[in-house]
């Protein structure tokens, strides 16, 4: 991770808001032999007692389900926009170029709930990513088929240890760089474009 301070977000709540605007976290994992597991999971979100918890489920049986029998040390990685800058829009352009990105580690010790625990997280997890009339909400879906689907997955928790973050984007550039570059990826992709409106947002503060 490139821990350099001007990659670092100061406000606490903008790298929480971060990570659930991008929810689909990467698990990771290491089994009973030390080979890393990883898999991707949709997380819900819940603080206790100024503790982050993150939330969710996984088939029962394969690699990752058996690999956190074994050992409870977790990280869960959040990605964000990413892209390619090129050294050609600096001001000097003899350098290398590079990737802008943001993302968020969070380390925490991973435990498998109770199966009593299974339905409720279902309910929750499909209450928050549908829509309150949605003909997939949880109090929709047939008894019958539920009944079959909780016998093949774990609900689980992780709470959260640490969490460290990088969000890479051009802090450290000169302004006539930094414009530019913005200028070039809001021509871009989807993702071009949102790492410049990230970029945006904090050029106030950088050249304050």
């Amino acid at each position: 991770m490139y821990n350099l301070p001007y990659y670092k977000e100061k406000d606490a709540a903008v790298v929480i808001d971060f990570i659930r605007q991008n929810p689909f976290g990467i698990l990771m994992g290491v089994d009973a032999e030390q080979r890393p597991v990883a898999t991707q999971v949709p997380f819900l979100f819940e603080e206790r007692e100024g503790v982050l918890y993150l939330r969710g489920h996984m088939m029962k049986g394969n690699d990752h389900h058996k690999a956190f029998l074994e050992n409870s040390n977790a990280l869960v990685l959040f990605t964000g926009p990413h892209c390619y800058v090129s050294a050609s829009w600096y001001s000097n352009p003899q350098q290398g170029s590079t990737w802008n990105y943001m993302t968020v580690h969070a380390k925490g010790e991973f435990r498998f709930l109770d199966d009593s625990e299974l339905p409720g997280l279902l309910n929750e997890l499909t209450a928050f990513y549908e829509k309150e009339d949605s003909a997939a909400s949880y109090q929709h879906i047939p008894q019958d088929y539920i009944s079959r689907m909780v016998k093949a997955i774990s609900a689980f928790e992780i709470k959260v240890t640490s969490m460290d973050h990088v969000f890479k984007l051009s802090q450290g550039r000169d302004k006539e760089s930094f414009d530019n570059i913005v200028s070039k990826l809001s021509a871009g992709d989807a993702n071009e474009k949102a790492i410049a409106a990230e970029m945006e947002k904090r050029k106030e503060k950088l050249f304050a």
